[in-house]
């Protein structure tokens, strides 16, 4: 089985997209594991609308079985009134089965975010992504104060994982910083995941 690292998001916009191959970059620079992504379907509101079985564009849907085989994960979401958005939760609410299992038990863990405003709920979006992780048994990485950028960021960042500030209209470019920010936590993540593994 490959060393790759599952990085999962959901992208309204395209800002949490841009974020999650930056990640995938970080995970990438560390030799020996590679960054398999993954997004989720939108939810909605008509029960029986459905989305196409493979998105038309992008990364592929994740399955169960891409948590299985990951040595990691990378779980990425906008804020939604502080909260990570409704298609990721209803991804990780099926995951009940894993969780008896203890399927991701002692894998580690990395989430980041975008929002609108600076003040947006970035860092509660960041800490609901992490409960239910830590109730698989995950094990949480962030960004140490180590990462220069943490400091001298003006846009987004956050020791509890890599952030952006998009803008009310969702036009803001990542940063400088918040691409570095992003593309450490990845390589950070992969760096814990592959010791592990071992």
């Amino acid at each position: 089985m490959a060393n790759e690292v599952l990085v999962l998001f959901y992208s309204h916009t395209g800002a949490l997209k841009q974020m999650a191959h930056a990640v995938a970059r970080g995970i990438e620079s560390v030799p020996g594991v590679a960054a398999r992504v993954r997004t989720v379907p939108k939810v909605s509101t008509v029960a029986e609308a459905v989305e196409p079985d493979i998105p038309a564009s992008g990364p592929p849907y994740v399955e169960l079985q891409d948590l299985h085989e990951c040595i990691g994960l990378a779980l990425g979401s906008p804020t939604r009134f502080g909260n990570m958005a409704a298609p990721l939760k209803y991804f990780l609410d099926s995951t009940g089965a894993l969780w008896l299992k203890g399927t991701l038990a002692g894998k580690p863990a990395a989430v980041f975010t975008s929002t609108a405003t600076l003040h947006g709920g970035q860092e509660s979006t960041l800490l609901s992504m992490m409960l239910p992780l830590l109730h698989h048994g995950m094990l949480i990485v962030g960004l140490p104060y180590s990462e220069t950028d943490l400091i001298a960021t003006t846009t987004g960042g956050s020791p509890y994982g890599a952030s952006h500030v998009a803008g009310i209209d969702a036009d803001r470019p990542l940063s400088q910083e918040e691409q570095n920010l992003c593309f450490a936590l990845g390589k950070r993540l992969a760096a814990v995941a592959w010791k592990l593994s071992r």
